[in-house]
C-alpha cells in the first residue's frame, strides 16, 4: 500500500512540475525581468540534475547490464571468466600515446617496442542488441615502428585451480577493425621454472571467432601450476582501428579417450 501512495504521489508531483514548467514557457515573453531571471536558474540547475539521471539510466538501463558474465558455453565447463575490462567500468577509461606495460585494470596490459607510441587503448559501452558484454576495448593505433604489439590478459587463479592435461581452454573473441589484419592467441601456463606455450592464429572470417589450447600436446607438471596468461598478438597493426566486443575463456575437459 506505501508503494501505491508513492507511487501516485510521484505522478501527481510530476504532472504539477510540467504545467508549472509549460506554463512558465509560454509566458516567458511576457514574465517580469526579474522573475525571468530566477526561472532560468532554476530551469538550468534542473536541467543539469535531470541530465544526470538520464545519463544514469542509460547507462545502467543499456543492453547488456553491467557487471555480465553471461556467455554461451560447452557442455561441461568447469571453468569460466569474461575478464574485468570487459564486464565492468574501469577508473581509467582511455590512455592515449600508451607505454608498453601499461595496464588498464588489473588484469589487461598493453606491450609493444615502439620508440615513440602512437597508440591510445580505451574502453567503451556496448549498446548493441547483438553484445553480451557491457564493454569492450578499442586500440587505435596510427604510426607503428616496432615490431610487436600484444594485449596481455592476466588469468585468474581459478583458471589454475585443478588445471590438468586432458582440459582445453577455449576463447571466444568478437572482433571489429577498420582494415584487415592477422591477430595470434597465445596461451602461457607456466609451472615450477617453466612455462608452456600454445600458439593459435584467429580465424577472423569464422563466426564465432574461437580458438581452443589443447593441454594434451604440452609436458604441462599439472601439480605445479603457478600463473596462466593470455596474450594477444596484432600483426601489422599500423594505421587501423581494433575493437574487441567481448573476449571470453572457459575450460572443457576433454572426453576420455
Amino acid at each position: 500500500m506505501a508503494k501505491l501512495r508513492n507511487g501516485l504521489l510521484a505522478r501527481f508531483v510530476d504532472r504539477r512540475m510540467r504545467r508549472y514548467w509549460s506554463r512558465a514557457a509560454a509566458q516567458a515573453p511576457r514574465t517580469e525581468i526579474s522573475e525571468l531571471r530566477r526561472q532560468r536558474n532554476a530551469a538550468r540547475n534542473l536541467r543539469h540534475t535531470l541530465d544526470e539521471l538520464t545519463y544514469q539510466a542509460d547507462n545502467r538501463l543499456a543492453l547488456p547490464r553491467i557487471g555480465s558474465t553471461s556467455f554461451p558455453q560447452p557442455q561441461g565447463t568447469d571453468w569460466s571468466w569474461r575478464p574485468q575490462a570487459w564486464r565492468g567500468a574501469l577508473p581509467v577509461k582511455g590512455l592515449a600515446a600508451v607505454e608498453t606495460r601499461t595496464a588498464l585494470g588489473d588484469e589487461v596490459t598493453l606491450f609493444h617496442d615502439c620508440r615513440v607510441s602512437e597508440l591510445s587503448l580505451r574502453q567503451l559501452r556496448n549498446t548493441r542488441e547483438a553484445d553480451l558484454a557491457p564493454f569492450g576495448l578499442r586500440l587505435d593505433v596510427f604510426q607503428f615502428d616496432g615490431s610487436f604489439l600484444s594485449l596481455v590478459l592476466d588469468l585468474p587463479r581459478a583458471a589454475c585451480e585443478g588445471l590438468r592435461k586432458r582440459h582445453l581452454i577455449r576463447l571466444d573473441v568478437i572482433v571489429e577493425m577498420e582494415t584487415p589484419l592477422e591477430i595470434f592467441a597465445r596461451l602461457n601456463v607456466r609451472h615450477g621454472p617453466n612455462t608452456e606455450q600454445i600458439v593459435r592464429e584467429l580465424p577472423l572470417h569464422e563466426d564465432p571467432v574461437m580458438v581452443e589450447f589443447d593441454l594434451a600436446y604440452t609436458n604441462l607438471n599439472e601439480k605445479r601450476v603457478e600463473s596462466a596468461w593470455v596474450d594477444l598478438i596484432f600483426e601489422g597493426p599500423q594505421m587501423n582501428q581494433v575493437t574487441l566486443r567481448d573476449v571470453t575463456l572457459c575450460r572443457v575437459p576433454r572426453a576420455a579417450l
